[in-house]
């Protein structure tokens, strides 16, 4: 598919709201903050002030979100304790694609908070786009199959990438068989160790406050043409096609080609908006609506990011078809 042209709109800009330094403000100030984020999809909490894990952690709280522990997570974090995690380690001079937090999972953060304890000294915010937007965006012929059959996630977790272990939390194989089952998850062991996965999710979902559709989905991101060439040639040569560490295809099984992430990039480039970050900043976004990203950086940065809020999406895991696009069929049953 030929990368389309986005339509020309003028990205809205980021609201920002004055704060005092302190979860007293958070706390008296919270049903502004959160009719900001519904009516919005995000808000920058300026002057809160936070330094720590803790400062953030007690900011959630003020503001009655609840937090969630991060499972079949792709890029290292450091936990600074509780459910308060670092920035996705990802290098500073690559941009991060946009996505939406665990997209991928069965049950999804309705809400994400970041934390700004560093600012950069040039570049590194943390960019949006609106997934409502997107979706009108989206040549209708491109999104029409997606809609339709919903997208698959392929991971091999091997001696590359997040180990199992980490992305599940736990080494029990059949802690992570009972998690595979309850969450609609296709997965097969193999001698040597290796886990490979794959899980079947929509592509579109209608928000679960007001019912509007959105391009919610890391069918672009998580794609193997995202890679570096060299590094994705070295990974086919070693491990085989069914072997990369991750990849998206169609829903029914049909590889994603190289115009369909173009396509989808460019049109989440034209969406894209954010704000430069300062020491102690806050942000609130609406996981649903919001896709973000982060811009390359020089400079020191450290975002601390507390997930919240989860929710299960409403015909969002699809238990059926979960094909491999080499035609290799995952077993069922309680341990595949």
């Amino acid at each position: 598919m030929s990368p389309a042209a986005p339509a020309t709109r003028t990205a809205p800009r980021l609201r920002v709201l004055d704060a005092a330094p302190g979860p007293e403000w958070a706390a008296a100030h919270r049903a502004e903050v959160l009719a900001e984020v519904e009516a919005s999809g995000a808000v920058l909490l300026r002057g809160l002030g936070v330094a720590s894990a803790a400062d953030l952690a007690a900011v959630t709280a003020a503001l009655g979100i609840e937090p969630m522990a991060e499972r079949e997570g792709f890029a290292p974090r450091e936990h600074h304790g509780g459910t308060v995690y670092s920035a996705s380690h990802w290098p500073a001079d690559a941009p991060m694609c946009m996505h939406h937090e665990q997209s991928y999972a069965a049950e999804v953060p309705g809400v994400l908070l970041f934390g700004c304890l560093t600012a950069p000294e040039r570049g590194g915010r943390t960019m949006l786009a609106d997934s409502q937007r997107v979706l009108r965006d989206l040549p209708p012929d491109l999104v029409e199959p997606f809609r339709r059959d919903g997208w698959l996630l392929l991971r091999s977790y091997q001696d590359v990438g997040v180990p199992w272990t980490d992305a599940f939390g736990t080494d029990d194989r059949a802690r992570v068989d009972a998690y595979c089952a309850a969450e609609g998850i296709r997965h097969e062991w193999f001698d040597d160790g290796r886990l490979r996965t794959v899980q079947r999710r929509s592509a579109v979902v209608a928000h679960p406050r007001t019912g509007v559709p959105g391009w919610f989905n890391q069918i672009a991101f998580l794609n193997e043409l995202t890679m570096d060439p060299v590094i994705r040639e070295y990974l086919l040569d070693q491990y085989g096609p069914t072997g990369l560490p991750f990849t998206t295809a169609h829903g029914d099984g049909t590889p994603v080609d190289a115009g369909t992430v173009e396509t989808v990039n460019a049109v989440y480039e034209a969406a894209t908006f954010g704000e430069s970050w300062r020491d102690g900043d806050v942000l609130v976004v609406d996981n649903i609506r919001m896709a973000h990203s982060r811009e390359p950086y020089e400079g020191s940065r450290e975002v601390a990011v507390v997930l919240g809020d989860p929710v299960r999406l409403d015909g969002h895991v699809l238990t059926d078809g979960h094909v491999l696009p080499d035609g290799h069929v995952l077993p069922g049953g309680g341990a595949g």
